[in-house]
């Protein structure tokens, strides 16, 4: 008589657990279920998050609306619950079992979750690395404390985990996906109402408050300089919200000329499309500007007694402060900080950016080299998924 075969039980489905703390964690988030599902099509998925991980497949515990808290002041009003939420959170999760727990940025909660859970056994990644290679570098030594993996944006960060032993993966930076790699700039200016021929600056001081108290004066100042020895020369300047709008008139009220200088209504990236040169502050907005190809001039100041204490307590560790000079390794762009962001100092740099097709011509072929760098095979969101996978796969028994 034959025997039957051995019977194989079937595994379970995994369990995905996600974290993610404000709008654009709920984006990176929505990507990663579907890239996850795609390789796990029965896996299950709950978590905390907006609308768009919801619509992913995720069974949304909580909106991220309660960890969306910004500001000293306001994390100290709301410090008891938050640890509320973080502790019921994490008896949830390990009553859930899932097999591993994937926090998306927001570090000051997340980590705190992760650690918790790591200690128990269970599995957990963490989405989007601190700034680990411009300030505080041993927060790297904190990160592996709290995740077993650190899924990366920028290629230079995973071997400064390296360095603290921590597992690290670059999986490709999500706006590099979305930029093509020459953007519509015709189209960009026809929703502008811009002709094909005029010159255009873009001034984008922040899309801060803060930001723009600090940077819009000298900004504009050093803009509307340009515009006066280049007549003809078009000023656009984005606004992010009304309450943007409302301060950045004001600045422009305040400048002799300033008549001559278009407000829009948001449209931000479409004037960084337009435009034959950018001003603008340093920080996401300057990557942006370097996936759409377009030659920059970056400024920035902090708070004066901010910026005497991290240099005081030799917290920075950077010399250059803009993306493009960072991912370049070098001098790329022109940037001004602190003291050097004054209209005296960027109104030459502007002229000379506006007036050499060479100087522009090599900041773009820069751009080009480090977009295609942030770029992982199969795109950001496969490449995450994967050092997800692989974490959870290796540690199955």
């Amino acid at each position: 008589m034959a025997s039957s075969p051995t019977s194989v039980p079937r595994q379970a489905p995994r369990r995905v657990a996600l974290i993610a703390g404000e709008a654009s964690g709920d984006q990176l988030g929505a990507s990663l279920v579907t890239a996850l599902k795609a390789r796990w099509p029965d896996a299950v998925f709950a978590g905390v998050g907006g609308t768009q991980m919801r619509d992913a497949g995720m069974e949304q515990w909580s909106d991220y609306a309660p960890l969306a808290v910004m500001g000293i002041a306001e994390v100290l009003r709301h410090l008891p619950r938050l640890l509320r939420f973080r502790r019921k959170l994490v008896q949830r999760l390990a009553d859930w079992s899932p097999d591993v727990v994937i926090g998306i940025d927001a570090p000051d909660f997340n980590l705190g979750v992760e650690k918790r859970l790591k200690r128990r056994g269970i599995a957990t990644a963490h989405y989007v690395s601190p700034s680990v290679w411009a300030w505080r570098r041993k927060r790297a030594q904190r990160m592996g404390r709290s995740a077993d993996r650190v899924l990366c944006l920028f290629p230079m960060e995973p071997p400064i985990y390296a360095g603290y032993g921590v597992d690290a993966r670059f999986v490709g930076h999500p706006l590099a996906d979305r930029f093509p790699d020459r953007p519509d700039r015709d189209g960009a200016r026809r929703q502008l109402g811009i002709g094909e021929r005029e010159s255009v600056l873009a001034v984008l001081p922040g899309s801060r408050l803060g930001e723009i108290e600090r940077l819009a004066g000298a900004f504009l100042e050093a803009a509307r300089r340009v515009q006066r020895q280049r007549p003809g020369l078009r000023l656009i300047v984005p606004a992010a919200n009304a309450a943007c709008r409302q301060a950045l008139q004001a600045h422009i009220d305040a400048l002799d000329g300033g008549a001559d200088i278009q407000l829009l209504d948001g449209q931000a990236h479409q004037a960084m499309v337009a435009a034959d040169v950018l001003l603008l502050a340093s920080g996401t907005a300057a990557l942006e500007a370097l996936l759409a190809k377009r030659p920059m001039i970056v400024g920035y100041r902090i708070a004066p007694l901010t910026y005497f204490l991290v240099k005081k307590l030799g917290m920075l560790k950077i010399e250059r402060y803009s993306l493009p000079n960072i991912l370049h390794g070098g001098d790329l762009v022109p940037e001004f900080m602190q003291d050097d962001c004054t209209a005296d100092a960027i109104a030459p740099a502007l002229l000379s950016l506006l007036d050499d097709e060479a100087l522009r011509q090599r900041q773009i072929a820069g751009f080009d080299a480090i977009h295609a760098s942030l770029r992982a095979p199969g795109g950001s969101a496969v490449a995450a998924a994967g050092a997800v996978a692989g974490l959870v796969e290796s540690r199955a028994p």
